[in-house]
């Protein structure tokens, strides 16, 4: 029943996206806060197919410290899904992503419509002033910023690895920084095309306030994201131990 289920969520879910890429194309006409409601609806849908279909629940916890105006969400990422996700309560943001995304057929053009940070990774410094100067002009838009500070996608329990992006983006920008936690490699493994049923919880912590040094900065991001991130991690696997089978799916071979 469990393979079943993630084929079906699957299909549904890349089904529904191209549907709404096509019909949503007229949006792309009236700018990026209309393109913005196209997103919000794919993401909003494919919330509701993993509850229907995957019996996978999500719970936001923490939504009032997402401050108003500008600030940087800096998210944990173990799956897809906070790709999505994480829009729901963040309004009108930008992603710092990878360039090669933009080249994808119809939802590159989407990435370009909503105006995202798309760089190149393998310009090594240019890349981090460009996303630097990108930072700057969204966050003075009153938009958040949204990074995974560990670049890709990780495993529960991993060794965390943090890139110093985030600290040169922090001290640039002078912004807010609300750290994010979440348990989403137990249900949504990374290798994995199943969708395990449950519920995941995603959880905007204590906002960090600007002003802090470099060194200061970095250690309290990684110390709250993967305190409460394990702390998630375990809560979930108290009531399903075997969740446990998720983490070694996700495990390199």
């Amino acid at each position: 029943m469990l393979v079943l289920r993630s084929i079906a969520f699957n299909v549904l879910f890349y089904v529904t996206l191209a549907v709404l890429m096509i019909g949503g194309l007229p949006m792309i006409l009236f700018g990026r806060l209309a393109v913005h409601h196209v997103t919000k609806a794919w993401s909003t849908l494919s919330l509701k197919l993993l509850k229907c279909v995957c019996g996978l629940e999500i719970e936001f916890r923490g939504v009032e410290n997402v401050t108003k105006g500008g600030c940087i969400i800096a998210s944990k990422h173990q799956s897809a899904l906070e790709t999505f996700a994480l829009t729901q309560h963040v309004g009108d943001c930008a992603f710092i992503l990878k360039k090669e995304l933009t080249q994808i057929p119809l939802f590159g053009l989407y990435l370009k419509a909503t105006e995202q940070i798309a760089i190149d990774r393998s310009s090594g410094r240019a890349a981090l002033q460009q996303a630097i100067q990108d930072a700057k002009r969204v966050l003075a838009q009153g938009r958040k910023l949204i990074i995974f500070p560990e670049g890709t996608r990780t495993q529960p329990r991993a060794t965390p690895n943090y890139k110093l992006g985030i600290v040169q983006i922090y001290t640039a920008t002078g912004a807010t920084c609300v750290p994010v936690a979440l348990n989403t490699g137990l249900f949504w493994p990374r290798r994995s095309f199943l969708r395990r049923p449950g519920k995941i919880v995603i959880e905007f912590l204590e906002p960090i306030q600007p002003g802090l040094d470099k060194k200061s900065f970095f250690a309290l991001l990684q110390k709250r994201i993967e305190t409460a991130s394990t702390s998630l991690i375990e809560e979930s696997l108290r009531l399903d131990p075997t969740l446990e089978k998720a983490i070694d799916e996700a495990s390199p071979s």
